[in-house]
């Protein structure tokens, strides 16, 4: 199962912030990934969050876990009065920026549209039975962003 969520537009993201996604061209249709158009937060859900299969019926000792693969990409750019300097996105889970996902790209000038992407693996516990997910600014400027893509594939549950 995949789903897929889009923003084509320009739009400028502060610093802090995060990118908005504006369509669902492809959304899930099990239940499994929350979000709603006009927002940056997603939910990933872990299927086994009722009932793991344990023999006890709950997930007390196995704790499994869903992983989902995600994979974002867009174009970046400084915009028309900012400073020239390096500026990064960064997928965030659970509200903290995951380092390993964090996408820099140092224009020569204003205005100068750059292709950042970053894949990562999320776990969600089936004790918490949710986790959040969402793309943010990490520079110390806004700037903005265009043809964000992100693309959540669920991969299974471990255990």
């Amino acid at each position: 199962m995949a789903a897929e969520y889009s923003a084509n537009a320009i739009q400028t993201v502060a610093a802090g912030g995060s990118v908005i996604f504006t369509e669902s061209p492809v959304p899930c249709n099990r239940g499994l990934i929350y979000h709603r158009d006009e927002s940056g937060a997603f939910r990933l859900a872990s299927p086994t969050a009722m009932g793991c299969g344990c023999r006890r019926g709950c997930c007390c000792m196995d704790y499994p876990t869903a992983n989902y693969q995600v994979a974002f990409h867009a174009n970046i750019q400084i915009p028309e009065d900012g400073p020239v300097e390096p500026i990064s996105l960064a997928i965030a889970i659970d509200g903290e920026v995951d380092a390993s996902s964090i996408m820099t790209y140092t224009p020569a000038a204003v205005e100068e549209l750059g292709n950042v992407g970053a894949d990562v693996i999320v776990a969600v516990p089936c004790i918490c039975r949710c986790s959040s997910v969402s793309v943010r600014n990490v520079s110390t400027q806004p700037i903005e962003v265009a043809n964000a893509n992100i693309v959540f594939d669920f991969a299974g549950v471990r255990q």
